[in-house]
């Protein structure tokens, strides 16, 4: 194991609420998370409250979360997690290594990777998984096996293929100018509503009402399976009433408000497509659109744009003060990027997807 003199990987502790007694370490690892993303993308979008951000660390029943805050001579640098989930047949390990930029080359990286890979060994699993942005920058570039996209081999991406990880996939950040024209939003709602003519939309904000549930749930379950994701491996979900009222939680306990956006077969009453828009209690902050999803059985009919646009439609009603929503699509998600750079969804960041398989 590395041994850095004055380095501490320090579980961190969940408090019962940011005033807790307890809660020291985790407001800290949210004000260095915060700067940390600063630091990589150049801007404050992807910033948390600690209030906010605490009902995501809560113990859950499907999944474990090993948290550590990385202290080097009494000063937090850094955080360390490892998600082992609870899926039948899952056999990956999520993790993230987070360090202030003045920290690097000092070899704590290496020294929170050793901790990463035993606590996953430590649950049987034999597949790491990571994501990490990759800046612009000058130089060599790697593509993934997909073919689709492609990142700078910078300082994390040397990290990574240092560790024995190859790159699967590239995801694209987007955002929207909720700032400008809508023109061509309501233009292609109503494209798109003229070529959905069985389907009808339905929108609600979290807690999801008791008719939406089951629906929503297995609309849910199925990103981890309709969704391109490359090499990367990911046990497919199982989500019911429980796990929606547990997701639904992570944001209303917090302030944060849900805005769901579905389709619905009008004939069956089956919901068919999704999308997800999020904002903190801050309403001038970013919005970020998370989950969107059609059905496998319901592709063809310009589901994913009417969600889309109808939820960006009602999002200036939600959020007048928002400047913009951010969203994540794999680079070879064609369908949805075509939709999304039609809506005017234009790139910003890319992301590279790392995996490694561990030895026996």
């Amino acid at each position: 194991m590395t041994t850095i003199t004055g380095l501490e990987f320090r579980p961190l502790v969940i408090p019962d609420s940011i005033d807790s007694p307890d809660a020291a370490d985790f407001v800290e690892m949210v004000r260095v998370r915060n700067e940390i993303y600063r630091e990589i993308s150049g801007h404050g979008d992807e910033a948390m409250a600690p209030d906010e951000l605490l009902p995501h660390y809560r113990p859950n029943t499907y999944e474990t979360r090993y948290s550590w805050i990385v202290v080097d001579d009494g000063e937090v640098i850094g955080r360390v997690g490892v998600d082992i989930p609870h899926e039948e047949g899952s056999n990956a390990a999520f993790w993230l290594i987070e360090l202030l930029r003045r920290t690097w080359g000092r070899g704590i990286g290496s020294a929170a990777h050793e901790l990463v890979e035993r606590t996953a060994r430590a649950h049987g699993r034999t597949v790491l998984q990571s994501w990490a942005e990759h800046p612009a920058a000058e130089g060599p570039r790697l593509t993934p096996p997909t073919g689709f996209g492609s990142i700078p081999e910078d300082h994390v991406a040397r990290f990574y293929l240092a560790h024995g990880y190859s790159l699967e996939q590239v995801e694209r950040s987007s955002a929207f100018d909720l700032k400008g024209s809508f023109d061509e939003v309501e233009r292609l709602l109503s494209v798109a509503e003229a070529a959905s003519g069985d389907y009808r939309v339905v929108q609600w904000t979290a807690p999801t009402p008791a008719e939406y549930v089951d629906g929503y749930a297995w609309m849910k379950s199925r990103m981890s399976t309709d969704t391109p994701t490359g090499a990367m491996e990911f046990a497919e979900e199982t989500w019911d009433a429980a796990r929606i009222a547990e997701h639904d939680g992570r944001y209303t306990d917090a302030g944060r408000t849900l805005l769901v956006t579905a389709a619905q077969h009008i004939a069956t009453g089956e919901l068919c497509a999704f999308n997800e828009l999020v904002i903190g209690k801050d309403r001038t902050e970013a919005s970020h659109q998370e989950d969107t999803l059609v059905l496998k059985e319901h592709r063809g009919h310009k589901l994913g744009t009417l969600v889309k646009c109808a939820g960006l439609l009602a999002w200036r009603d939600v959020a007048p003060a928002s400047p913009r929503v951010i969203t994540y699509n794999a680079e070879e998600n064609r369908p949805m990027l075509d939709i999304n750079e039609a809506i005017g969804f234009v790139p910003i960041a890319y992301d590279g997807a790392w995996k490694k398989v561990l030895d026996a």
